[in-house]
């Protein structure tokens, strides 16, 4: 009997989309899974920052390891425009990750027209894009023999702060579109799993004073300390191996520890 199976840890070849690319971990991700062999779609709204994090990831591997795609992931039509470029590019898609996301004020007290405004952007961009761009991708997922989605969700789906009412709910609603589509795309041989991310330092989290976020990794955090966005990519990579076959509707935290500490 063999010791171990032929289970493979490499992406190599894979075709890959990543939203939200342009910063953060977004763009950490990009360049780990082109670092690690596969094509990359690097999707983002701006397109001198989308250019940029190309650029790079061209000068690192060469012309085939990546392009570009300028996409406001709350626009449907975009959206459909986006994967019929990808698909066009690389033939097809293997694996995708939904990391697009914006965090604005909603509060109780809020006045009523930014309210309404700032939920309904943040739904469409940190949920209803998830969803459409999974079912998009859907046949191609299928026709690759082993379709990965990984979806971004945060902390703040478990535990939340005042005034975030909107980015809560739609982190908590990405956790449970991973797990229904889990449940439905995973016969159809695709897997979809979800990541959680603590406090990382990315442009979301720039406006904190470093002061502030010591004390409070050190509140809070057993780590004490912020994560990287490379500590968040390697996670999503580790969930897109041909290895982790068998890990379907996964919410995984990567917060340092932060949401099991009582005290």
């Amino acid at each position: 009997m063999a010791r171990l199976t032929s289970l493979s840890r490499s992406v190599a070849g894979n075709r890959v989309i990543v939203t939200g690319a342009a910063s953060g971990m977004g763009r950490a991700t990009a360049h780990l899974f082109a670092d690690e062999g596969a094509r990359v779609a690097v999707v983002d709204i701006g397109e001198a920052r989308v250019k940029a994090v190309v650029d790079e990831i061209i000068n690192a591997h060469g012309p085939d390891a990546a392009i570009g795609v300028v996409t406001d992931v709350a626009n449907h039509d975009a959206l459909k425009a986006m994967v019929a470029k990808v698909v066009a590019a690389f033939g097809g898609i293997d694996i995708v990750i939904n990391n697009a996301g914006v965090s604005m004020i909603n509060s109780a007290f809020q006045d009523e027209d930014s309210f309404e405004s700032n939920w309904a952007t943040t739904l469409d961009i940190n949920l209803t894009a998830h969803a459409r761009i999974i079912r998009l991708c859907v046949p191609h997922l299928q026709a690759s023999g082993g379709g990965r989605v990984v979806n971004i969700a945060s902390t703040e789906a478990i535990v939340t702060t005042a005034g975030l009412s909107a980015y809560a709910a739609s982190k908590a609603g990405v956790v449970g579109l991973t797990k229904s589509f889990a449940v439905e795309l995973g016969r159809h041989g695709i897997n979809v799993n979800c990541i959680c991310p603590g406090p990382i330092n990315t442009g979301m989290t720039s406006g904190i004073e470093d002061v502030a976020k010591a004390t409070y990794a050190k509140r809070r955090v057993p780590l004490r300390r912020y994560g990287d966005p490379e500590e968040v990519a390697h996670m999503t990579l580790n969930l897109c191996l041909p290895a982790a076959s068998f890990v379907n509707g996964a919410v995984i935290p990567v917060d340092g520890g932060m949401t099991i500490r009582h005290t």
